[in-house]
């Protein structure tokens, strides 16, 4: 009879010694991260669209064929970084594995870091920053036929700063169809783009000729045409003027990536303390 109760009684079954994991933190982390998670893929499938509607998908060496700046850049590589993190901080909290939220954090931390870095350098050598946004700007003032995406990028930094070239119109000399050379055979000889030139709030169509052969005029006949200031001052007069709003940004998007690495390793803590009571 006793061997029968002793067989009969339930086995131990082996239970958390007053520790748990966080819900709370650990789906907080799971909401933050599944946001950027699919932001991240809707960035990927954006840039993937505009590069397979250029053909770059099909021709994959025509990537390095641009002389200047790719826009689409952008959204692969911003996406492509907000997928792998979302990816890893989503799964790591879902499923409580401290190898990905160990990466999220690192990975995390490490752009936090370049970001802090990247802001002091802008800081410290910044005559250095605006002689490379210029280098910058007149690269793509060359291509700016080149692709379509770098002509509306630009054609919107100068409609919305009000400026024309980095340091004034003559910039657009450096682009084969706007250069007023003899050998230029193109219409846009000596002229500009319509983005350059000031808008008359009667029209309601704009007009894309508005800055033909504008550079053959006087200086001071010009500016009844087109903005004559370039984009680096007008960017560094807008920054001025939006310092304390940009600043705003930057610094929500820090407390942000540290809000982050501080939930993931809570979660990690938590999972270690379980984990030795078990």
């Amino acid at each position: 009879f006793e061997g029968k109760l002793r067989q009969s009684r339930p086995t131990k079954t082996p239970y958390y010694k007053g520790t748990e994991v966080s819900c709370c933190v650990k789906y907080v982390l799971f909401g933050f991260n599944i946001i950027f998670w699919l932001l991240g893929a809707a960035f990927l499938a954006v840039g993937l669209w505009a590069w397979a509607e250029k053909g770059v998908l099909s021709n994959l060496s025509s990537i390095t064929d641009l002389g200047g700046f790719d826009p689409v850049w952008l959204f692969i590589v911003v996406g492509g970084v907000m997928f792998i993190l979302g990816f890893a901080g989503c799964i790591g909290a879902l499923r409580e594995n401290t190898f990905l939220l160990k990466f999220f954090s690192v990975f995390l931390g490490l752009i936090f870091f370049l970001e802090l870095t990247a802001g002091i350098l802008a800081f410290v050598f910044k005559d250095w920053i605006k002689d490379q946004l210029n280098f910058f700007i007149n690269n793509n003032i060359k291509a700016y036929r080149d692709d379509i995406d770098l002509q509306n990028l630009i054609d919107f930094a100068q409609e919305y700063w009000s400026c024309c070239g980095a340091h004034g119109p003559e910039d657009w000399n450096l682009n084969i169809y706007f250069n007023c050379t003899d050998q230029n055979p193109s219409r846009e000889r000596c002229g500009v783009p319509f983005s350059c030139c000031i808008k008359d709030p009667a029209e309601d169509v704009i007009n894309t000729q508005c800055g033909y052969d504008v550079r053959l005029k006087l200086e001071l006949e010009r500016q009844k045409y087109i903005y004559t200031k370039g984009c680096v001052g007008q960017f560094e007069k807008w920054l001025q003027d939006n310092l304390i709003i940009v600043a705003g940004i930057f610094v929500g998007i820090a407390l942000l990536q540290i809000f982050g690495i501080c939930l993931a390793q809570n979660l990690v803590s938590d999972v270690k303390s379980v984990k030795a009571n078990w």
